[in-house]
């Protein structure tokens, strides 16, 4: 088990700002589970229009934050001399929000790997705020090769 700090993963990770949503691993497994954190803050490009009153991490970024952490998961294990560029979904199932996110919330993100072939893996993801369950999902994803 290890962890990794920002610059890690930015080194396995394409994403830049505003698009990174991990900040931290707090628990890597290779190939088999990864725990990440996201320190949401009002300053959140998002936030000035979801919803300026009401501030509100959209639902759509939580999943897309379980799908980096999913990311960092196969993108780490990578011990060839061909490494994935990146991880793209190819389908979510069993989507559900429990609770709202909000500045001030720390995401924690645990996504398991439920299965892996050659190209294409399923793994299971739920995040938390303060040991309560805000979402759910199971997702497919594959890789493209380094040219």
């Amino acid at each position: 088990m290890h962890t990794l700090d920002i610059s890690e993963i930015l080194a396995l990770l394409p994403h830049r700002y505003p698009m990174v949503l991990i900040d931290r691993v707090i628990e890597l497994v290779p190939g088999e589970k990864i725990v990440a954190l996201k320190n949401v803050t009002i300053n959140e490009p998002y936030f000035t229009g979801h919803f300026p009153q009401n501030p509100i991490m959209p639902g759509v970024l939580i999943v897309e934050a379980m799908g980096q952490a999913g990311g960092v998961l196969v993108l780490s294990e990578s011990t060839s001399g061909k490494k994935p560029d990146a991880v793209y979904f190819m389908g979510f199932d069993h989507v559900r929000f429990r609770k709202p996110v909000t500045p001030g919330d720390q995401l924690i993100l645990n996504v398991t790997m439920l299965k892996k072939r050659s190209k294409a893996m399923k793994m299971s993801a739920m995040a938390t705020v303060d040991e309560k369950l805000v979402a759910e999902a199971e997702f497919l994803a594959t890789f493209g090769d380094a040219e």
